[in-house]
């Protein structure tokens, strides 16, 4: 696979330039370098507002396997591009990545043409959010387990969906949710699930709760259904669970090198930090080699990304790029305050007991503390390894 940058992608990156200088000016100016994972409290209504002013752009939706609902394609090397760009000038962390990297290309995938019609549009406008409604408090990673029941009313035919699910990202400001539910009843397993799409207004019958973390934030959610209407299933019912082990697997791609840009970026403040701290004489040589074992480490996921890329089908590359930028960030979070040192315990100038805890924290503070759960959510470590080693080196299942 040929990878390098052509004629046409620098003419992208010189356009791509230009449109972000142009728009993020005025409030939203005032939203750069905010957002993102560990910092999903930062300017969630400015961002929100940028995140339609991307729509009216056509820069949603870029690496669809379709076009036609407002968003422009790219190719691959442009999508890089376009990220690269995005996160060198810090704009505002994206609020729609969910809907736009997740559920939109599964619509594409398993969705009828109704559906597609009915909320591909919305996402690429950057008007409808939604969020990821899998996890339950006892079926995080043995997502099979889950327990939340949807009931199909014979008079409407529409779903009534009942349960909980938890560690859902972003519900706060959802306008809809993807939700696995049960909905044939004694079924067990991986059998008897549906896809079900559920709309997030709905008083009474949908309460989020957030989750205050040891970073002072509240990222992620509790998400309660009584009774809640689902308007419609993606695919067959009782076939969600092959629905929603297609969208896992759309996890992987672009989005992978997005993301690694974003960890550069943090990467090079630490390195600066460091630098900063050898001048003055309190260098460390053991920091120093593994801050060039943390580089070259990161240079060695872009080339995994781009291999993964490359290829179709490997049932292991998601779970082999979890593993690696989980420990990976986890690491860059403990080496961010290592490198401060003692001043890494203190909390910055003007913040004093009594304040909002977050306040208390700067940047290399909330990137340590955030990153503890990074070999935990989205499948832990151990999951990761049991998938690679039955799936793709066939060795025997794990007794239950």
């Amino acid at each position: 696979m040929d990878f390098s940058f052509g004629a046409e992608d620098e003419e992208l990156r010189g356009r791509a330039r230009a449109w972000l200088a142009e728009h993020l000016v005025g409030p939203y100016a005032q939203a750069v370098g905010l957002g993102g994972p560990g910092s999903e409290h930062e300017g969630a209504g400015i961002r929100r507002a940028w995140e339609r002013e991307l729509g009216r752009g056509g820069w949603i939706g870029q690496g669809w396997e379709a076009d036609g609902w407002g968003n422009r394609r790219l190719s691959l090397t442009g999508q890089v591009v376009w990220a690269e760009e995005y996160a060198a000038l810090r704009a505002p962390g994206r609020v729609g990545h969910i809907g736009e990297n997740l559920l939109a290309p599964t619509l594409i995938a398993y969705g009828t043409p109704e559906q597609q019609d009915r909320f591909l549009p919305g996402i690429a406008r950057g008007e409808e959010l939604w969020c990821q409604g899998y996890s339950e408090p006892g079926a995080g990673s043995d997502l099979a387990g889950i327990r939340t029941a949807a009931v199909r009313d014979a008079a409407d035919g529409l779903y009534r969906v009942t349960g909980q699910k938890i560690w859902t990202s972003l519900a706060q400001d959802a306008d809809w949710c993807f939700v696995l539910a049960r909905t044939e009843s004694g079924s067990r397993r991986h059998r008897g699930l549906s896809f079900l799409l559920v709309r997030m207004d709905q008083p009474g019958r949908v309460e989020v709760r957030p989750i205050r973390q040891m970073s002072g934030t509240s990222e992620f959610n509790e998400v309660f259904f009584d009774g809640a209407v689902a308007a419609e299933a993606v695919g067959a019912e009782g076939d969600g669970w092959t629905v929603a082990m297609g969208l896992l697997a759309l996890e992987r791609g672009v989005s992978t090198l997005v993301q690694q840009i974003g960890f550069a970026a943090e990467l090079e403040r630490v390195l600066a930090s460091y630098a900063a701290r050898a001048t003055a004489g309190a260098g460390d040589p053991v920091l120093r080699e593994r801050l060039v074992r943390q580089w070259a480490e990161l240079r060695t996921m872009r080339w995994n990304a781009l291999r993964t890329l490359a290829s179709t089908g490997d049932p292991g590359a998601p779970s082999v790029a979890k593993l690696l930028w989980g420990g990976w960030h986890r690491r860059l979070g403990e080496l961010a305050v290592e490198v401060r040192g003692a001043a890494a315990t203190a909390g910055p100038a003007g913040w004093a007991p009594g304040l909002p805890y977050e306040l208390g924290l700067d940047e290399e503070q909330r990137l340590f503390l955030f990153t503890r759960a990074d070999t935990i959510y989205g499948g832990s470590d151990e999951i990761q390894r049991n998938i690679i080693a039955e799936r793709v080196l066939g060795l025997p299942k794990e007794s239950r």
